[in-house]
């Protein structure tokens, strides 16, 4: 692909009409440049950055798309029963995230994974995979909670060109998965999903597993085994505050190092080498040659803010820099408003430029985004 050549960026008054603050690459919202919720006006990087780069000079080089805010799990992290979901009308079109995904990679994004959300809600998913492909960048992935990937939909999303899959999976026990789900799904389900992404060609398939204390803790050496029954990799994440009912607190993380020590009393464990160091994963082989791994995502007690390189798109097309950004920048208007594909590129620089150092979860005045992992995209 052509990279798109790119503005220089101007301030653009107030007063002045929205074309031409379109055309300079900023939305005019409510009498003012805003983020959700009141931020303040975007501040544009320095004119002689062309890429995705921080002002701490972290590049981005994974976007994460969310294409929907609606799920059919409540988990009890995560959802509360009585959540509220976005009105159709207010989600961006199949061919909406596909442009800006399209800008993205031409200004250095190399990963796009889908997200929500649970994606494979959405009536159009194989169609948004087929599009994020023909998009560019070297790999395409999607998180799902396992509940809807039969055979054909698989088979389907991998000849759409999906290259990877992560399934979520909580606990092996029946009882205790409905419990935490508050849905209608199965174990069985999940882990015939599983299996059939290993049949399908995804490679490697992962299980992400939020471990909760009270909740869940206790089955993590059981998950540990299904990755060497399975031969996947299981990946242990600590709980953090996301949920929609803010009812997260400290005493219910287990952090990474007691993880791995509940793994490490069953089966002897090495680390692997980490080649990508922007990886927030951690991750571990078994020490007898097993096939499998596992792995700690250890955002609270561990965490990678320093090496990150994502770049998050909510499915209403709002830019999050961070997960736990307290601002998030519009893109959505101005690309319905005719911007062209610089003007979208500028934006998302400006925007880059913005993301924090950390997410500060530990930090006394710490506050919890107003959005719940759900509408935020994980």
């Amino acid at each position: 692909m052509t990279p798109v050549s790119l503005p220089i960026l101007t301030s653009v008054p107030v007063e002045d009409d929205r074309a031409a603050a379109v055309r300079a690459g900023r939305v005019l919202l409510d009498g003012g440049e805003v983020g959700v919720g009141g931020a303040s006006s975007l501040r544009g990087a320095p004119s002689h950055v062309r890429t995705l780069m921080d002002s701490l000079g972290r590049s981005i080089r994974d976007l994460r798309v969310s294409i929907t805010d609606r799920c059919n799990f409540r988990c009890v992290y995560c959802l509360e029963p009585d959540v509220r979901f976005m009105a159709s009308e207010q989600l961006l079109r199949p061919e909406e995230f596909a442009r800006i995904a399209r800008v993205a990679t031409s200004l250095g994004v190399r990963t796009l994974r889908i997200t929500g959300g649970e994606p494979t809600v959405h009536p159009e998913l194989t169609r948004i995979i087929s599009l994020l492909r023909d998009a560019g960048g070297d790999d395409l992935a999607m998180t799902t909670n396992g509940s809807r990937c039969d055979a054909a939909s698989l088979r389907a999303w991998r000849e759409a060109g999906l290259d990877r899959l992560t399934v979520s999976l909580d606990s092996l026990r029946p009882e205790r998965f409905s419990a935490i789900t508050r849905s209608a799904s199965s174990v069985g389900e999940v882990v015939a999903a599983i299996r059939g992404a290993i049949d399908a060609g995804f490679t490697p398939v992962k299980v992400n597993c939020v471990v909760v204390r009270g909740f869940n803790d206790d089955e993590v050496e059981d998950l540990a085994g299904l990755a060497r029954e399975l031969g996947v990799d299981v990946r242990f994440i600590e709980y953090m505050p996301l949920d929609s009912g803010r009812a997260w607190e400290p005493g219910k993380l287990v952090p990474a190092a007691e993880i791995l020590q509940r793994v490490s009393a069953r089966f002897a464990i090495v680390p692997r080498e980490q080649s990508d160091p922007s990886s927030t994963s951690r991750e571990y082989a078994f020490a007898d040659g097993s096939r499998g791994t596992v792995g700690v995502i250890a955002p609270v007690t561990r965490p990678f803010c320093g090496a990150c390189s994502r770049l998050r798109l909510t499915a209403d097309g709002k830019v999050r820099p961070c997960l736990f950004s307290l601002a998030e920048w519009d893109i959505a208007g101005m690309l319905r408003a005719g911007a062209t594909d610089a003007a979208l590129a500028q934006r998302l620089i400006d925007i880059t430029w913005t993301k924090q150092a950390g997410h500060g979860i530990s930090d006394p005045g710490f506050a919890q985004p107003s959005r719940p992992m759900s509408a935020i995209g994980g």
